[in-house]
């Protein structure tokens, strides 16, 4: 079964088509690639399955469900989370409070009980907490817990924004350009994180990425979009093997 079908979508600014009439459907537990040369639309495409940006045509659903029109917060509570290109962390906040923030949807006291501090408030905040930590722990960095997340290494700043998504519970996790900026060891351990989350929480990834290594060794399938349209849809394998993938990647277009 899928869990997410893109139709026929298309985006517009003024006279360009950032997307243009793409198609695509994800299995459920699928890790699945959006690559494609710098410009080709991948960021858009992102922006336009968690709402940041809508739809001038086409449709988008999650699980069967129409999620076309809805706000990103809605996109969140139906189980879809993203990580960006470039890191975007409370940099003046600790890493367990960057955790807690992914995890206030999921609290049950109200705004009377938070602005008061009464009711039901530091139970559920010492819930959280508690649960942030197994996060971090999961992810390997609990140990820098009460650090500024400014402070932390690029790879470990990586992890943080991981684990603030995985702490909304997510169905579907969005990961734009993960290994960007790694080296090769903190690149193998990403891979391993990524395969193990998608095991032990039943996730479906999505992820652009440029690095074709790591496409290959992550991806089940992979889609290429150049200039906002679909240039090929398959394997890893099939796609560095394909003569118009070649060409879009070295720019040459008549290879």
């Amino acid at each position: 079964m899928s869990i997410l079908d893109i139709q026929s979508v298309t985006k517009q600014f003024g006279g360009l088509r950032a997307i243009d009439n793409i198609s695509f459907s994800i299995a459920q537990q699928e890790i699945f690639g959006l690559i494609g040369p710098n410009g080709a639309g991948k960021t858009t495409l992102f922006n336009l399955i968690t709402a940041n940006l809508s739809a001038t045509s086409g449709s988008i659903h999650l699980l069967k469900e129409d999620i076309t029109s809805s706000k990103p917060n809605k996109i969140v509570r139906k189980g879809i989370a993203r990580t960006f290109q470039n890191i975007r962390l409370f940099s003046s906040m600790s890493v367990l409070e960057n955790i807690l923030i992914g995890l206030h949807q999921s609290t049950s006291y109200n705004f009377f009980e938070a602005a008061f501090r009464v009711g039901r408030f530091f139970r559920e905040e010492q819930r959280a907490r508690q649960k942030a930590m197994e996060i971090l722990a999961y992810i390997g960095i609990d140990s820098f817990a009460h650090q500024n997340a400014k402070f932390l290494s690029y790879g470990n700043q990586r992890k943080v924004e991981i684990a603030r998504a995985l702490a909304t519970q997510p169905k579907l996790l969005l990961l734009d350009e993960p290994a960007a900026g790694m080296n090769p060891k903190e690149t193998d351990e990403l891979a391993k994180l990524i395969f193990k989350m998608r095991d032990d929480f039943k996730l479906t990834v999505l992820l652009i990425e440029h690095d074709m290594h790591f496409v290959n060794h992550l991806c089940d399938r992979v889609f290429v979009l150049d200039y906002g349209k679909k240039l090929f849809s398959g394997t890893p394998y099939e796609a560095i093997s394909n003569k118009d993938v070649i060409a879009a990647y070295l720019g040459e277009r008549n290879a």
